[in-house]
């Protein structure tokens, strides 16, 4: 608790680290609460798969240290708990991608993002739930079971970043490292009421492991503020040398959080309800948080229109479908130890390695060529305005429960009928909580913005954040387990 009466999970990760700096609260005393908060709550959300308590309070003493001699120079971070999600690579940490075939496996080297993460002060507490290798767009494996939507513990989290999310939303850390191949940070961010970056193709790198072959997935951030998350991308933005995409950088002196201090001028922005799946459409409570959120922006002064209809040709799902495919090809599983994979990532697989060199190639080109297309075409517009999920969350076992990974599959393309398209074409993407339904439950809104252009994306953010607070909502369990 600080010197004002207020709980330490209360704060943001930047009063977190303010907290810090001015010497009001200790690191050794955020991680301690923290980790107090993951043995009181995570066995009923199921955030974490590994929770590493030794390595973060030796990491908090050291921070202790820094701030005590007193340098001028500390992270901007320092202190600040905060979790790394299960597919990226911790070096002397296991990291098990979700699946039982990983389960024992310790990595030698840390990602990038991991690195950056520590260079900026955080301190990480274990590995968050994350489903086998991130296939799904919810989180369930067979090592820890299923990540839980705090706001309905019978309903599923999101995936594949469902882990981070529950871990930001119940309060066990202010902010938490995501990744995102088709929707991995939006969909758990709309679920648990969040806001999480999408970032450009190529803002944040993948090395030293990623390949980015399909170029589809990204590392960013989840936070209950627009602040923190702009504060989480800082730290971890920036290309390492041989990336085969590079963003370009901010103008020399600017920050992303200082995004979140700027007035984002009026904005033309277009309402997109165009999905590549056929047949698709929005839930009551869904459709009603996205004409809200279109309200919204037309009352702050906003030039709100419909993006004019037929942006997505019929070959865009398939060609997707194949190389999403193309990403169980390559997966480090023995042939004796397939078995052991859960049906979708055998379905998948099993895809992804019977296509021929052209068949992936083809579905690849045809992705590039959309993407130049799809850019142009909505060029004019400073923002897309879209949702992020076609129904409210799905209750736990719901995709999976016959056991058939086809049909899993069918049930997602459904479900996320939105995200993916912007991992094709690369542009950031947020989801903003802006809605909860009649029964409690948060619906996101997806904004997009211009290849490179998170900075708009943050500025518009926080205005709606000024506009319609949503930090003060908390999940039950909130106020408990201190």
């Amino acid at each position: 608790m600080t010197s004002s009466g207020t709980e330490l999970h209360d704060l943001t990760a930047l009063e977190q680290a303010a907290a810090v700096r001015a010497r009001e609260v200790s690191p050794t005393e955020l991680v301690d609460h923290a980790l107090r908060r993951i043995d009181a709550r995570d066995a009923a959300l199921g955030a974490f798969i590994t929770v590493t308590p030794e390595r973060a309070l030796a990491a908090a003493r050291d921070a202790e240290a820094a701030v005590l001699h007193g340098s001028d120079e500390l992270p901007p971070l320092l202190g600040v708990p905060t979790a790394i999600k299960d597919l990226n690579n911790t070096a002397g940490v296991r990291t098990t991608c979700g699946s039982r075939v990983m389960a024992d496996f310790v990595p030698t080297a840390d990602d990038h993002v991991v690195t950056a993460l520590a260079a900026a002060g955080t301190i990480s507490l274990g590995k968050t739930n994350t489903p086998e290798f991130g296939f799904p767009c919810y989180t369930d494996n067979d090592l820890v079971g299923p990540a839980r939507c705090p706001w309905d513990p019978t309903r599923l989290a999101g995936g594949s970043s469902g882990g981070a999310a529950v871990a930001v939303a119940s309060g066990m850390v202010a902010f938490a490292q995501g990744s995102d191949g088709g929707g991995s940070i939006r969909i758990p961010a709309n679920i648990n009421g969040l806001f999480g970056i999408k970032p450009t193709r190529g803002r944040v790198s993948n090395a030293p492991f990623g390949g980015d072959v399909t170029g589809l997935g990204t590392n960013g951030p989840l936070a209950r503020t627009v602040r923190d998350a702009a504060a989480m991308l800082d730290a971890m933005a920036g290309p390492v040398a041989g990336d085969p995409a590079w963003a370009p950088p901010l103008p020399a002196g600017e920050t992303f959080l200082r995004q979140a201090e700027r007035p984002p001028g009026r904005l033309r922005i277009g309402r997109f309800v165009e999905s590549a799946m056929p047949g698709v459409a929005l839930e009551p409570a869904v459709a009603e948080a996205f004409e809200d959120a279109s309200r919204l922006f037309e009352g702050l002064g906003h030039d709100v229109e419909d993006v004019p209809p037929g942006l997505l040709g019929p070959d865009v799902l398939g060609s997707f479908e194949r190389v999403w495919a193309l990403s169980g090809t390559t997966l480090p599983v023995p042939p004796e130890r397939v078995g052991d994979l859960r049906p979708l990532t055998q379905v998948l697989r099993a895809r992804g390695l019977a296509l021929s060199a052209q068949d992936a190639m083809e579905a690849m080109l045809a992705l590039r060529l959309f993407s130049r297309g799809f850019i142009r075409a909505t060029a004019d517009y400073d923002v897309l305005l879209a949702p992020v999920c076609t129904m409210t969350p799905r209750p736990v076992g719901w995709f999976d429960a016959g056991g058939d990974g086809a049909a899993d599959f069918e049930l997602q393309k459904q479900y996320a009928a939105f995200t993916a398209l912007f991992n094709v074409t690369g542009q950031p993407a947020v989801s903003v909580p802006l809605f909860w339904t009649a029964d409690g439950l948060p619906i996101g809104t997806m904004l997009v913005g211009r290849p490179a252009d998170e900075a708009t994306l943050i500025a518009l953010s926080a205005q709606v954040e000024a506009a319609r607070p949503w930090a003060h909502r908390h999940p039950p369990g909130w106020e408990s387990h201190r």
